[in-house]
């Protein structure tokens, strides 16, 4: 799928300084939270960047940019740092999520398995199909998709429970988000941290990567 994801033009256009660091992940074991992921998300939780960082900032700016209330609905790393101590899930989404904090930047994973078609970032016409928990998207709003419909709500609010990665997960793609003031460069080693993780979780895991911007 790594080649297809595509980022619609009519994203681009409402944050022309968006950005994504696209990992895939094969053939890896993943499993419940241990000692290992919770020190992970320990060491995240005491680097956590203030509510008020410029780059959780420019997240809201974007949310508001489609008509989203981030009070409301707030972006994923706007959503998690709020969440102390930070939850554990499994090794792969503990992995993840302490990236997530530590760099602060949102990072969604998705079961690739479970997946119908590649993902795309588009803004919703309105009638696209959703998980029951999700809820219809709305007109304009940005969500991932796939040929099924809705894998996650504005942007990166809320994932849909379809594609979402669960213990049994062995393939996943992993997609972290950038805007401006967040450069390239931290971008990339965000991906570094994770794909680290990841060999620690399962040393045969499989991993190559894509940017898109």
């Amino acid at each position: 799928m790594l080649n297809d994801i595509h980022v619609d033009d009519a994203v681009r256009a409402l944050r022309p300084d968006f950005a994504a660091l696209l990992i895939e992940a094969t053939g890896f074991v993943n499993g419940p939270s241990d000692d290992r992921s919770r020190k992970w998300l320990a060491k995240a939780a005491e680097r956590a960047a203030p509510l008020d960082d410029k780059k959780i900032e420019s997240w809201r700016d974007a949310y508001r940019a489609f008509g989203a209330k981030p009070s409301r609905t707030r972006p994923s790393v706007d959503a998690l740092i709020r969440r102390m101590p930070l939850p554990e899930i499994n090794l792969v989404v503990d992995a993840y999520n302490s990236v997530s904090v530590r760099h602060t930047l949102p990072i969604g994973g998705e079961d690739l398995r479970r997946y119908e078609g590649p993902a795309r970032l588009v803004r919703a016409a309105g009638d696209e199909k959703s998980d029951e928990a999700l809820g219809e998207p709305e007109q304009g709003e940005v969500i991932w998709r796939d040929d099924a419909g809705v894998t996650c709500r504005r942007w990166n609010w809320r994932q849909g429970v379809r594609t979402r990665i669960t213990e049994e997960t062995v393939d996943a793609i992993f997609i972290l988000e950038r805007l401006a003031p967040m450069t390239m460069a931290e971008l990339a080693a965000a991906g570094e941290e994770l794909v680290t993780l990841l060999h620690l979780i399962s040393p045969d895991v499989r991993t190559s990567s894509r940017t898109i911007s």
